[in-house]
């Protein structure tokens, strides 16, 4: 079994950010947001990626070289941003099988090893979420086996609340394609994008049975609101740690809370939820639900609800931020 991930968009929620970090390596509960798909596929058995790359590609290339040398990396790049079923398309070349395609926009609790177990007769798997809202996003109708009927895109009506999540397993992998060549022939929706989710309904319409599997927790990485949440989350589950080599000295720690390698903090009070990267100094200053980039300068601020990139100094700030790497803010003292 391969994999595609689809790297391409410029992640535009998270700007300012993402004027330097592409969206995958933007870092929460201390880690890249691609790196926790990486390890799930890793421990499923896969070690071929084709990642499907755009905005920034440089970084997320180098990244991938650097910290997985055991993936085969096939890089394909999207200069056309017209959607997921292009996105996905560009990887054909490399896919003679089964293949499990994957959105980094999220972290979830699916879990892959289920497709180790998928009968013959099914076509393929889509994991799923039960939400509330669910006039945000394309929920999924399913017939009485819990197989996928149609995808309604932001439906007025309350259809269905199986929200789709992004991680889908194909089995029919031929048929896939032919249903993303189908769907890009046709003509473009009005958002000018032609979406995935048109080739599954192909797919389906061809007799294809798409497994419908839910997950118990999905989590937003796209906007910086989301992607504190989940820095919660994550730490909450397994994350939290301080550092052997970091130096805590006259603070207060307020669990959950991550302190990386060679940080300082000094006459703090530090979480709940907050990450501080490696090498970061923080120093007469509260933070709460924030996270800190490597290298970073914090002193005498009250940051709550806040974002602070590598190599960054905020001095006598407060309340909420959001700070690029290698930037100053300084307010009034």
């Amino acid at each position: 079994m391969k994999a595609i991930i689809p790297l391409a968009g410029k992640g535009t929620r998270l700007l300012p950010h993402t004027h330097v970090t592409p969206k995958p390596l933007m870092h929460v509960a201390g880690r890249p947001v691609m790196s926790y798909i990486l390890d799930d596929i890793i421990d499923l058995g896969i070690h071929e990626v084709v990642f499907v790359v755009g905005y920034l590609r440089e970084s997320i290339e180098a990244y991938v070289d650097d910290a997985y040398p055991q993936i085969t990396a096939n890089y394909v790049f999207q200069d056309i941003q017209d959607g997921t079923a292009g996105a996905v398309a560009l990887a054909e070349p490399f896919i003679d099988g089964e293949v499990l395609i994957l959105f980094v926009d999220t972290i979830s609790d699916a879990d892959l090893a289920r497709v180790q177990n998928v009968d013959n007769n099914t076509g393929g798997v889509i994991w799923v979420k039960e939400v509330e809202d669910y006039q945000r996003y394309g929920v999924i109708l399913t017939d009485e086996n819990d197989h996928m009927v149609s995808i309604v895109e932001k439906p007025s009506e309350p259809v269905s609340n199986l929200a789709n999540i992004g991680i889908y397993y194909i089995r029919d992998w031929q048929l896939l394609f032919e249903g993303i060549a189908h769907t890009l022939a046709s003509e473009v929706g009005p958002s000018g994008e032609f979406y995935l989710t048109d080739a599954f309904q192909y797919m389906v319409d061809q007799g294809s049975k798409i497994q419908i599997v839910p997950v118990n927790g999905w989590y937003d990485c796209g906007n910086l609101e989301a992607l504190i949440d989940t820095n919660r989350y994550l730490l909450e589950k397994d994350r939290a740690e301080v550092k052997d080599s970091a130096v805590v000295e006259r603070s207060n720690i307020i669990e959950p809370v991550r302190i990386e390698s060679d940080a300082y903090v000094i006459d703090s009070t530090i979480g709940p939820n907050v990450t501080v990267g490696s090498g970061a100094r923080i120093e007469g200053s509260r933070l709460t639900d924030t996270m800190v980039g490597r290298d970073s300068i914090i002193e005498k601020s009250d940051l709550n609800n806040s974002l602070v990139g590598s190599k960054s100094e905020v001095r006598f700030s407060r309340g909420q931020v959001s700070v690029v790497d290698d930037e100053e803010l300084i307010g009034d003292q």
